[in-house]
């Protein structure tokens, strides 16, 4: 069982890995660094935890005491019990959820050893926006994608955004980085998969007409919000596709155009 220990110094060392959550880049550059992620709400942590991820400890507004007591009871890391207003002083942020828990992170695998196992693919460029990323990791769990590959200048699915907006989903689809770009893509041709270029360019055929529900092994490339895909990451591809627009609508918010998509890529296919 967890000790519930109350803490009522905002400084106290104890707490050292919720302090400043609101500064993205001390957080981006610290929690890979120091092998932590933050998890906020009882869903996420509770998620996070089934998945596996070993809790460092807990930081509860008293409220969410008896809500987390099953989970507290289970663990051996130390629950610090604080105010709301410490929470805010601590953090930087009101804590709306009253819970919040620092997780181990995982060694993440290789993509080789994804591809291994995997048929449906996403593989992303360039996209830093937490959101996004937490928006198209919650679509690629819901509608059938085996894995995410992420070039090496994309966000890190286990900042606390991406994984709040993903409600725990980014700990369900295994994901992984390749080391070069897009030279990195060759590894996952040659491991059998069609690289399928998601764009509004008007040489793209439409998803209905590439019909990448019928291909064996599909690898769908995805570009951040506005640029879309580097023309580098253009050329590699085998095949560019679009989704068809009406009402003059020129482009779909990534998230959203990652949703459909995946739909395309896996309809048809057996759910687990």
């Amino acid at each position: 069982m967890a000790d519930l220990i109350t803490v009522e110094d905002p400084d106290d060392p104890r707490l050292h890995d919720y302090t400043g959550l609101t500064d993205v880049e001390l957080r981006r550059k610290r929690e890979p660094a120091e092998g932590l992620f933050i998890a906020e709400g009882e869903k996420v942590i509770r998620r996070a935890k089934d998945a596996g991820y070993e809790m460092r400890s807990m930081l509860l507004s008293a409220k969410w005491v008896d809500v987390m007591r099953d989970v507290i009871d289970e663990l051996p890391a130390p629950v610090y019990a604080v105010s709301p207003e410490l929470a805010e002083q601590v953090t930087g942020y009101h804590v709306h959820r009253g819970a919040l828990a620092s997780m181990q992170r995982k060694p993440l695998p290789t993509a080789a050893e994804l591809l291994r196992t995997t048929r449906r693919v996403v593989i992303m460029e360039s996209v830093n926006d937490h959101t996004n990323i937490g928006a198209i990791f919650r679509s690629a769990a819901a509608l059938g994608m085996d894995a995410v590959l992420l070039s090496p200048d994309c966000a890190d699915p286990l900042y606390r955004r991406s994984v709040k907006v993903s409600m725990g989903a980014v700990f369900s689809v295994p994901y992984a980085r390749l080391d070069t770009w897009p030279k990195g893509l060759e590894s996952v041709r040659e491991a059998g998969f069609t690289l399928l270029a998601l764009t509004p360019d008007e040489k793209a055929r439409s998803l209905d007409e590439a019909a990448p529900h019928r291909m064996d092994r599909v690898a769908l490339m995805l570009g951040a919000e506005g640029d879309g895909l580097s023309t580098q990451a253009l050329v590699a591809a085998d095949e560019w596709v679009r989704i068809p627009m009406s009402h003059g609508v020129d482009s779909l918010n990534v998230g959203a155009a990652a949703a459909v998509a995946f739909y395309a890529v896996a309809t048809g296919r057996p759910r687990p």
